[in-house]
């Protein structure tokens, strides 16, 4: 191999490892993997922990005998089906069995209540263990955040992926609560090492607004995608290969996340240029904390629409007019969903209501990036801390009270209470139109509708420098 050829090989290979859009990919990828794990276990524990605490449930042993007098073994196969779905219980009894079938319809109907009622008490107990990712999170975000600014980026990255490969493998092998406990509230940890340093290497990579927003989209997109697979997913490999499948391929595709960081990142120690301001000075940015509002306040298919659909749209029309949009739709959804009388009936409002929070995400995580830029230093791992913890602040809050909510007030009264507090926030909107900037050296250049900008360097900052 020529000298001229092994510099040629050298340079596509810093110019591919510079890439921004490999590195948008690895984020795409991290996001994914993070909401996949997270909804996949939707539709396993609650089975899985049932049989867990009931090992000697007699609804296994009316299959079992209901396999040795009919025609059609299909019917113990697919038990965990028929168990769910009585209607189809019952017609495949009367087309394979020869004789009376009084007894195992009256046999499975009385398991099927008693198993439906010991689901309800486990549901608060089961959202309390889904909540723990949230709660978790929270806690640590704070603590990611000025870390990143110390030492750059990709060492959290890459230890978010460390952590949810670990909690991938325990969700795999656990055998009790305690374990999937763990495993739920350990992911939380990497969900904020991967997420607040995902969203500040984007908004550092991306530094033009518009391009911005596109990142940001196409990122969260991941995220959108990752909360969609993950319950068909989950449910089918459980059903039919076993608990621990689903788990050890998200395992087999963190590790391919893993060592791409490995390869593009390559973690270490990278000190910020500029000091970024603390997470206190952050907080009490009175626009920050707008915008962290409504990710906090605000289905997956029209989620993950919306997020690559007004990620570059919000930009034109205004992130704040189109977050706003997003909370009035979320309002209406909201009351859509309890008026639904069957499963159909939900397929509209949970269609907007993803679509909504689509929009609302697409537009405040760019906007987050942006007030910073205005109001103090360019360096984003503190102010995506922010928009983490109230992010998690939903998902743990949710989880954790609606079961006890519900059963004292009902489902929809709940629903109609958040709708209102969509409502009465999405004219705060109207603040981030056009927030003033603190930095004099910065001069913020709006149209005439306000809906896009540009940055000017003032002639004080262009002395300094020597421009």
């Amino acid at each position: 191999m020529s000298y001229e050829t092994i510099q040629l090989l050298k340079e596509f290979w810093y110019k591919w490892r510079s890439s921004r859009v490999l590195i948008l990919f690895i984020v795409f990828v991290a996001l994914f993997l993070d909401n996949m794990l997270l909804t996949t276990v939707v539709p396993i524990v609650p089975e899985y922990l049932y049989r867990l605490q009931h090992p000697n449930d007699t609804v296994d042993d009316t299959y079992k005998f209901l396999a040795k007098n009919c025609s059609n073994r299909e019917i113990f196969k697919h038990r965990s089906y028929f168990v769910r779905h009585p209607t189809e219980f019952r017609a495949a009894l009367n087309t394979s069995c020869m004789w009376n079938i009084a007894w195992a319809l009256n046999q499975t109907e009385i398991q099927n209540a008693q198993r439906s009622i010991i689901l309800q008490r486990e549901n608060r107990w089961i959202g309390l263990m889904f909540a723990s990712k949230a709660f978790v999170q929270l806690l640590t975000n704070p603590f990611i955040g000025p870390l990143t600014n110390r030492i750059g980026y990709s060492i959290p990255m890459f230890t978010g992926f460390v952590i949810m490969f670990i909690s991938t493998l325990t969700f795999a092998f656990s055998k009790s609560f305690g374990l999937l406990f763990l495993a739920r509230a350990i992911q939380g940890v990497g969900s904020a090492c991967s997420s607040v340093s995902g969203l500040g290497m984007l908004a550092e990579r991306y530094p033009d607004d518009e391009e911005r927003g596109k990142a940001m989209g196409t990122a969260l997109g991941g995220l959108a995608l990752g909360v969609l697979v993950g319950p068909p997913f989950g449910g089918f490999m459980y059903e039919y290969i076993g608990k621990a499948s689903p788990f050890l391929v998200l395992a087999a595709l963190g590790l391919f996340d893993g060592l791409l960081q490995l390869t593009v990142l390559q973690p270490g120690v990278s000190g910020e240029p500029v000091e970024g301001a603390s997470l206190r000075t952050l907080i009490k940015d009175p626009y920050i904390l707008l915008a962290a509002g409504a990710a906090f306040l605000p289905a997956s298919i029209s989620y993950l629409i919306g997020t690559n659909l007004f990620g570059p749209m919000a930009h034109k029309i205004g992130r704040w007019l189109c977050c706003m949009i997003g909370m009035f739709l979320i309002s209406i959804a909201l009351i859509g969903v309890p008026m639904a009388t069957s499963m159909y009936g939900l397929i509209i409002p949970n269609g907007i209501l993803g679509f909504a929070i689509g929009m609302v995400d697409s537009s405040m995580m760019p906007t987050m990036g942006y007030l910073v830029d205005i109001r103090h230093s360019s360096v984003y791992g503190s102010v995506y801390a922010i928009a983490d913890v109230a992010f998690c602040l939903g998902f743990a809050i949710g989880p954790a009270l609606s079961g006890f909510i519900v059963q004292a007030f009902g489902f929809r009264a709940m629903l109609y209470t958040i709708s209102f507090i969509c409502l009465c926030y999405a004219p705060l909107m109207l603040f981030l139109r056009n927030p003033p900037a603190k930095d004099e050296k910065i001069s913020l250049i709006m149209n005439e509708n306000h809906n896009s900008f540009s940055y000017t360097r003032s002639k004080s900052l262009d002395n300094e420098n020597g421009y």
